[in-house]
């Protein structure tokens, strides 16, 4: 029998297979295609017979839709996008982070690949999607 130091305890605990990116710069989707996109994420709700669930703050992919509103039946979540309405301005969505669970992995999916079947219906992937301009950080302060 091995034994386990603390660092490869604590990952063993706390490793749950999933895959989380931070979108560095984070990708800014234009009025336009976000109202595309959010008209597509409605019509492809899982309470719907789709396989997306978008709330304001996160929008979760799903294999299969749900077999009756708010029942999640056997449907298996594949990942998560976490986005934030109103940023950089009043009609632009910010994505952020984007999450594959190890169900979704298993199946193939990649950070990449959710996050392009989510801006499809805006004609965007996640390559082609504008990104936020980043400024260089302050300089230090000094006395």
């Amino acid at each position: 029998m091995s034994t386990l130091d603390s660092a490869e305890l604590l990952a063993t605990l706390y490793d749950d297979g999933d895959i989380t990116e931070v979108i560095r710069p984070a990708a800014i989707i234009p009025e336009d295609e976000a109202r595309a996109i959010l008209a597509e994420l409605a019509l492809a709700d899982v309470d719907n017979g789709g396989r997306w669930r978008a709330r304001p703050a996160l929008w979760s992919r799903y294999d299969r839709g749900w077999p009756r509103p708010g029942d999640p039946g056997n449907a298996v979540l594949v990942g998560t996008i976490q986005a934030a309405y109103g940023t950089p301005t009043r009609h632009e969505i910010t994505i952020y982070r984007a999450t594959v669970t190890q169900a979704g992995a298993t199946q193939g999916w990649t950070v990449e690949l959710l996050c392009d079947d989510a801006l499809r219906a805006g004609g965007l992937t996640l390559a082609t999607c504008p990104r936020a301009e980043l400024a260089p950080p302050p300089k230090p302060f000094r006395f």
